[in-house]
């Protein structure tokens, strides 16, 4: 982790072979951190993790932007391996990622980002959910988000199965009922619409402790709740916060109404939502664009993506500062509920 530092993104997103764009433009200054964390070194040059899920077992999976592929990492011993090799059932570069153990299952989002360095060795060339061997890291199933300009971004399954993904070029969440081979629009609206100025929609993504989704919006930096009612989406609400939230990513139930937030601008918070309003309590800062976090026991861990040196054109012949890394954040109690 930096000691202080300032980045400022730009993101260019190559989503299908009709050479579809999306242009997510950021810019964000990075607060010094005030406390330092243990932290396990992710391989790849190239990694730029993106996102991190665990298993009850206390297993870490990353995926890699950069160098395509998925690193399981035992944070006992801090040992890592390529758990899904880079191009494994046609991948490229590996985003949201989600353990589900009841049908050990390691789920991932694959998008084509070759264009901008991202790995060449698979051969899929626009968006799609893959399905992994969560102990092997065989390929079992892939599925094409639909339409030519889709960007699977990240995950969250329920009780029956079904898998529900955020698509950032596009307004709605999409659902995989459990043994269907397509995709089903399980919720459209204006409020998951990336600013008209640019930018990414829907980002996170995660059930509440009371049944209902939420879902976080990038750019616009919204957290919104999507009532649901036997399986089906209903009402669409966009809350109301204590301050704004700057490039909200990665959602995490943590408790009773409360989660884990990732804050691209390089902090990870403490979200607890009463009725329509939210309250954000800050955990750590000073992160070099976060990506995401997983919860083992009384410790919240966070991939640090340093993504600017990978989407944006002025820094291609920079280098960032490696190895790149995940953070051990210890989680109070009061932080816990």
């Amino acid at each position: 982790m930096r000691e202080s530092g300032r980045a400022t993104v730009s993101w260019r997103l190559r989503c299908s072979p009709q050479l579809v764009i999306l242009v997510l433009v950021l810019s964000f200054t990075v607060q010094a951190a005030t406390q330092k964390i243990g932290s396990i070194p992710v391989p790849g040059t190239k990694a730029f993790p993106e996102s991190i899920t665990s298993t009850s077992d206390g297993a870490l999976f990353v995926g890699r932007i950069g160098d395509g592929g998925v690193v399981r990492v035992n944070p006992r011993t801090a040992e890592s391996t390529v758990s899904v090799q880079p191009g494994a059932a046609g991948s490229r570069s590996i985003l949201g990622v989600f353990a589900d153990e009841a049908s050990s299952t390691l789920w991932a989002c694959s998008n084509d980002l070759s264009a901008l360095g991202g790995p060449a060795t698979g051969n899929d060339t626009g968006s799609a959910l893959k399905a992994f061997d969560l102990k092997t890291g065989d390929g079992k199933r892939s599925i094409s988000l639909p339409g030519s300009h889709a960007f699977c971004n990240d995950i969250t399954v329920d009780a029956q199965g079904s898998v529900y993904v955020t698509d950032s070029a596009n307004p709605t969440i999409l659902k995989l009922s459990a043994g269907a081979t397509t995709f089903d629009v399980f919720a459209k609206d204006s409020a998951f619409s990336a600013p008209q100025s640019g930018g990414a929609g829907l980002d996170g993504i995660t059930f509440g402790s009371d049944g209902n989704l939420y879902v976080t919006t990038y750019t616009a930096g919204e957290l919104l709740r999507v009532e649901v009612k036997d399986g089906k989406a209903g009402r669409v609400t966009k809350l109301s916060g204590n301050r704004h939230l700057q490039f909200p990513d990665a959602l995490r139930v943590l408790g009773d109404n409360s989660f884990l937030l990732i804050e691209g601008s390089g902090g990870l918070d403490r979200v607890v939502i009463r009725g329509d309003a939210f309250a954000v309590t800050p955990i750590h800062d000073g992160f070099v664009t976060p990506t995401s976090v997983a919860r083992i026991g009384t410790t919240a861990w966070v991939s640090e993506g340093q993504l600017s040196f990978f989407f944006d054109p002025s820094k291609r012949n920079l280098s960032p500062s490696l190895p790149f890394r995940i953070y051990a954040v210890p989680l109070r109690k009061e932080h816990s509920k």
